[in-house]
């Protein structure tokens, strides 16, 4: 029953007039609106964070278009549901020259077999596909799927969005909470609206609590007052999401934080992932990288720190886990910075990219084989330790290649005794 469903499902829009927010893409000058209205839609991927509108906007394109509609949840389907869809589009193209709309909620989690078998369907116009996801479609989804598709962009609804929602929430008596009789002061609006952080879903589920949860006052009425509004959603909504693309957001800020030795932006940014349920591991994975792209040289014990943290997270887990984290990102966040090791590879990658590849010196090659002194392979190499400091200078680098330079040691930490080192051996 309609009458049964959460508030938030009642809700959702029927039509594109009802939609709110996201006019960028459902304005009624934009391809969407237009391809909606026309029933001229091709292949698309919606994606934002959650209660920003993608299954709201597949369930207004099912209500308005002539082609047969079906839904699946790829966190439930298996191939056997696609199979059936897709024998349904065949049959439906065949005989009645009816278009098929396959919506695939959460298609991020279908693995690269499955979107693997929706793709000839899909080239072949077999299926119109409308995916939703919280993921950044180009970190999850098939290429050749994407290349076939639109993907429309999905923003976190204003302010202003939510208290529209919120106000037809309560007062609507057909679909909304309107039979009950409540009223919203305009203050418990406005803290709902705010502390909903753009996700409409969070915002409906606290009126549709408090209304069900609040007794009547003297009047008859069930006023959902500020109190109320801060008892029902308990605490703000993290736009941070581990299944949406502000993961990428928080981890960025994260990272570049440590790099840029903050150590109270990196450990805010580290409570904010734990707070939304990040992955320990995943976060650890972070700290690794930049204790070796960022700090490198400059203190080597650095990597060790993070490499320690990452197995002992894995063995304790949450909620200690959170203090080696932060032991972890502050000791990171504070070390001395270099990213020389980095720029080295990436400069010797470049090197070997678009340089013409010369042969290893001949006094460097192998000589343990049968034949190679023959050959002259290695005659005329110096073995190190032979010589004071353990050091000769000879030409390691292909001909052609003398005097590169990849690899540059800062002035910091550790690695300003590595440059002082160098300078030494060979002065």
């Amino acid at each position: 029953m309609e009458t049964e469903s959460p508030l938030a499902s009642r809700l959702r829009p029927r039509t594109l007039d009802e939609v709110v927010g996201q006019q960028h893409i459902v304005g009624v000058d934009k391809l969407l609106y237009r391809a909606i209205k026309a029933d001229k839609l091709g292949s698309i991927i919606f994606y934002g964070p959650p209660g920003t509108g993608k299954t709201t906007l597949a369930k207004v394109i099912a209500n308005t278009t002539s082609a047969d509609f079906k839904q699946i949840n790829a966190t439930v389907a298996g191939k056997k549901d696609m199979e059936e869809v897709v024998k349904g589009a065949k049959d439906n193209m065949g005989m009645y020259g009816r278009k098929t709309i396959l919506f695939v909620d959460e298609i991020h989690r279908f693995n690269k077999g499955q979107q693997d078998y929706l793709l000839p369907f899909v080239e072949d116009g077999t299926l119109i596909l409308i995916g939703a996801t919280t993921e950044n479609p180009y970190f999850e989804v098939n290429g050749a799927l994407l290349s076939r598709s639109r993907i429309f962009e999905l923003k976190p609804l204003e302010k202003d969005d939510i208290r529209e929602l919120i106000h037809r929430a309560v007062y609507d008596k057909e679909r909304g909470m309107g039979a009950y009789d409540p009223v919203i002061d305009e203050d418990a609006a406005d803290f709902l609206a705010d502390t909903a952080n753009g996700d409409a879903r969070a915002a409906l589920n606290a009126v549709e609590l408090g209304v069900l949860t609040t007794e009547r006052a003297e009047d008859g009425k069930i006023h959902i007052n500020l109190a109320v509004a801060q008892e029902c959603i308990q605490k703000r909504v993290v736009r941070y999401d581990k299944n949406g693309d502000n993961h990428y957001d928080t981890v960025s800020a994260f990272i570049k934080s440590m790099r840029g030795s903050d150590p109270d932006a990196a450990v805010y940014y580290l409570a904010r992932m734990l707070y939304a349920g990040e992955d320990i591991k995943f976060i650890a994975r972070r700290i690794m990288i930049c204790a070796s792209e960022d700090v490198g040289n400059a203190d080597p014990q650095a990597l060790a720190v993070a490499v320690n943290a990452a197995q002992a997270v894995e063995r304790i887990g949450l909620p200690e886990a959170q203090i080696i984290l932060s032991q972890a990102v502050t000791y990171v966040a504070t070390a001395p910075k270099s990213n020389a090791a980095c720029m080295a590879v990436f400069k010797a990658m470049d090197a070997v990219r678009d340089q013409r590849t010369m042969p290893v010196p001949v006094h460097l090659q192998d000589r343990h084989y049968k034949g190679a002194e023959k050959l002259g392979h290695g005659a005329g190499y110096k073995y190190a330790h032979d010589y004071p400091k353990h050091y000769v200078k000879q030409q390691y680098l292909p001909d052609g290649m003398e005097g590169e330079v990849f690899y540059e040691p800062s002035d910091n930490g550790y690695e300003a005794r590595i440059k002082t080192h160098m300078d030494w051996l060979t002065n």
